[in-house]
This record gives structure tokens, sequence and C-alpha cells, in this order.
């Protein structure tokens, strides 16, 4: 896969929008599941390419270093030879010096190769290193984008558990006779109170044949009375 094939992957998963995808879905839940084992996959694969790239500009950053230390190296040569060039032609070694000339010649040649070598790489690692915080930060996104459809999904589900508990909260309401159950106690509580009228009925009749009785002794208790001062009178006047 391309740097720039990745990169183009991870920028549109990136800016995915959640909410149009779930509108559309004729099936929320499962385009749920779907899009977070997609983004897994996406994101694993993206670790790769990224992790391959950012190995790649380190390792131009280190050509590029070593390319630099080269550069200063071969110059510390040629000044070195150039030096004592002019020491042994201070000293009337024509040819000697000649020959330390050509070494820092060579060495001079050597830091300008290096030297080209390191400019060179320059513009590669910028750009190399814009791609890789590019990618740095689109794998970031993905990343929150997947927590993003976790959380979503958990929410579906919860909504979805919710929707169910109360359909069949009314289908058992549905299931219930249509008929008022308080009309079944209603009329239990008249036949209650019927048989409670029966009570107090027996009750007062008990109470008025109680009286009848207790009347019909005091009115026995008059007579004998009666009858007992009638005596008295006749034997009175007897």
């Amino acid at each position: 896969m391309t740097k720039q094939t990745v990169l183009g992957r991870v920028t549109q998963l990136a800016k995915a929008n959640i909410n149009a995808l779930l509108d559309q879905a004729e099936d929320p839940q499962k385009m749920l599941d779907q899009l977070i084992r997609d983004y897994t996959g996406n994101i694993a694969e993206a670790e790769q390419a990224v992790a391959a790239t950012i190995g790649n500009l380190r390792l131009m950053e280190q050509d590029h270093k070593e390319d630099v230390e080269a550069a200063a190296e071969w110059g510390a040569k040629a000044l070195a030879a150039s030096r004592k060039a002019d020491e042994l032609r201070g000293a009337g070694s024509a040819a000697e010096a000649d020959k330390f000339d050509n070494l820092a010649k060579v060495a001079l040649g050597r830091q300008l190769q290096s030297e080209q070598e390191a400019r060179t790489a320059m513009p590669t690692i910028a750009s190399q290193t814009e791609v890789v915080d590019k990618l740095t930060s689109g794998l970031d996104q993905m990343k929150a984008k997947l927590s993003e459809l976790k959380a979503k999904r958990d929410e579906l589900v919860a909504r979805a558990k919710s929707a169910q508990a109360q359909n069949r909260m009314m289908d058992a309401v549905k299931s219930i006779d249509v008929l008022d159950p308080t009309s079944e106690l209603s009329r239990f509580e008249d036949k209650v109170r019927r048989e409670e009228a029966r009570a107090l009925g027996k009750q007062e009749l008990a109470a008025s044949s109680l009286d009848a009785q207790f009347e019909q002794l005091d009115s026995l208790g008059a007579s004998a009375e009666v009858e007992a001062r009638l005596a008295a009178l006749k034997a009175g006047t007897a």
C-alpha cells in the first residue's frame, strides 16, 4: 500500500459522519458492528503503514546525519592535507607538497559529494516528516472515531433493549381482560355489604324480640301488683 493511499483512507475514515450513516442504515446496530470491525482492521493496517513510513523517515534522517558528519570529516582531512602540503613546500619538498595537495583535493571532492547528498535528502526528509505528521494525526482521529462508534453502538443497544422491554410490557397489558378488574371488586363489595345488612337485620330483629319479652314481663309484673293490692284492699275491709 502506498503512503498516498494510506493517507487518503485515514483522512476519509476520520471524517466519516456516523450520524449520517446511521440515518441511511436499515439496521443501525448491525451497521455499527460492521463499521467497528472495518475500523479496527483499517486502524491495524494504517498503524503498520505509519510505522513503516516512520521507519523509512528515520533511515533517511540517519543517512542525512551520516552525510553531514562525513562532509565535516572530509573537510578536516582536506585541511590537514593542505597544511601538510604547505609545511612540506616551505621545507623545499615540492613533490611531497603536491602529493598532499592532491590528497586535499580528493578530500574536498568527497566533502562536496557528502554535502550534495545531504542537501538532496533534506526536501525528501521534510516531505516525509509532513506525511508522518498527517498520518499520525489521522490515526489518532481514527482511534477517536472508533471510540465514538463503540459508544454509539452501546447507546443503541441500550435503547433497543429498553424499547423491547416497553413493548413486552404493553403486550402484557393488552393481554389483560379489557373489563376493568376493579369491577369484580365492586361486585364483591356489594355482596359483602348485603351480608352485613342481613346481619344487622338479624341483630335488630333479635333486639326487638328481647324488648317484647321484657315488656311482657313488665306487663305481667304490673298485673300481679294490681292483684296484690286488690287483695290487700279486700283484706283491710273485711
